[in-house]
């Protein structure tokens, strides 16, 4: 059985409200959980996280693997800092921040080098017709 801590939905059609559980890895998101180890609510503006410390740090002992969030939210609370298998989902989500960034970065270049390319074609375009030479005149008979 491969325990997780992930969160549960609770609350109302746009009010969400979630539990922090820990939760085998088969069972649906809101369904069956083991153990309720804290609350999440991001209506909130202080105190959006709660969790109990001992709880979370027996789970993580026990090899429970936190989800992406989860692990973030245990990072702030400043459980688990020598817990490897966290470390090494936070590492995974950097670097999945870095290459999302780095894609923004690399399309917005080329979106400039097109705009960029589109304005030199334009003035390529206007540029002959102003400076073609006047026909020259033909002697007078």
């Amino acid at each position: 059985m491969a325990t997780m801590i992930r969160m549960a939905r609770g609350g109302a059609k746009k009010r969400p409200y979630y539990r922090i559980v820990v939760a085998d890895s088969r069972s649906p998101r809101d369904g069956k959980f083991i153990e309720k180890i804290g609350t999440y609510n991001p209506l909130v503006a202080q105190d959006r996280v709660n969790l109990k410390k001992d709880r979370v740090e027996y789970w993580l002992s026990q090899g429970a693997t936190p989800s992406e969030r989860v692990a973030l939210f245990i990072q702030q609370a400043g459980i688990g800092k020598d817990n490897t298998a966290m470390k090494a989902i936070l590492k995974r989500r950097d670097k999945s921040i870095k290459a999302r960034q780095e894609a923004i970065r690399r399309k917005a270049e080329e979106a400039a080098k097109a705009a960029a390319a589109e304005a030199a074609a334009e003035a390529a375009k206007n540029a002959p017709a102003a400076e073609a030479a006047p026909a020259e005149e033909a002697p007078a008979a």
